[in-house]
């Protein structure tokens, strides 16, 4: 099949995007090779060829369509289909998978997904997908050249290698968009890596990115808010409870999507403005209202 005909020859018209790193040029191409080989692999194995059409594919200077008939095989979904599987023509996908067009079955969107975020374009789009058609776009633009400057950052500093799952989290993050629950259950891995904060409900990228932005004030404006609520359910917490005072576990429950440190952080910011007191050391300590409320 010659490489799917060299990806129908969509690179001879493939535009490259440039940006500055430093003393260096770096390019990336308006459509990933791999990308759209994997979008068309899709499309030809999962379509419905109980109805009658082809599958087309429309390259414009700055987006690709790929259309195929039927819509999404039973169970999948826009939302869901990351992380559920079910093709439609088993024989078509595995003699791509022995032809070695294909690595392993059901990674596709995966891949896809994954490449747009490692160069920062908007994920793969099918929200005009319906009954009779799947219509996958895949924008060729790059979004945020900065970001992947800092996710190269990050990774030589902690020498850790992000996976597909963690750059799809990553984007999400970095386009304020709300995270699944299966992207909740994996993003504290990121948090432990320093790319990640976690403010009062929100995920946001970290410190790091935004000094590395030169956009400290973004980060301000981005917590600023949720930490002063913070403050003030601690301090009603303890107001509360002024009798007996409170102890530092209860006040973590206030505050359970903090983790233990960034409870202490705020405490001890509390404790500097005279907000709070506290009494004892250790597990014995607890905290009162002080002198400066």
């Amino acid at each position: 099949m010659q490489k799917l005909n060299r990806t129908l020859l969509i690179n001879l018209r493939n535009d490259n995007y440039q940006y500055q790193d430093g003393l260096f040029m770096l390019t990336i191409p308006s459509f990933n090779e791999a990308v759209i080989r994997e979008a068309i692999l899709n499309a030809v194995s999962h379509r419905d060829y109980r109805l009658a059409g082809s599958v087309f594919v429309k390259q414009y200077p700055s987006k690709i369509e790929i259309i195929s008939p039927g819509g999404f095989p039973p169970g999948i979904t826009a939302e869901n289909i990351l992380w559920k599987q079910y093709p439609r023509n088993r024989r078509i996908a595995e003699a791509f998978g022995r032809c070695g067009l294909v690595e392993r079955s059901g990674q596709g969107a995966n891949r896809m997904f994954e490449q747009c975020a490692r160069e920062s374009k908007i994920p793969p789009d099918f929200s005009w997908t319906d009954d009779y058609q799947v219509f996958l776009t895949l924008n060729g633009k790059v979004q945020d050249p900065q970001f992947l400057r800092f996710l190269e950052k990050i990774g030589r500093e902690r020498q850790v290698s992000f996976d597909s799952t963690d750059f799809i989290i990553l984007d999400l993050i970095n386009r304020e968009q709300k995270l699944p629950q299966w992207a909740k259950d994996q993003v504290f891995v990121l948090i432990k890596s320093g790319a990640v904060e976690r403010v009062a409900r929100k995920y946001i990228l970290s410190r790091k990115f935004y000094e590395f932005m030169g956009k400290k004030g973004v980060y301000t404006r981005k917590c600023g808010l949720d930490r002063e609520t913070n403050k003030q359910l601690l301090l009603k917490h303890i107001k509360d409870n002024k009798n007996q005072g409170s102890q530092f576990r209860d006040l973590k429950e206030v505050l359970p999507s903090l983790s233990r440190d960034q409870v202490k952080k705020i405490l001890a910011e509390m404790k500097g403005g005279k907000m709070i007191c506290v009494v004892g050391k250790t597990s014995a300590a607890r905290w009162y209202p002080g002198t400066g409320d």
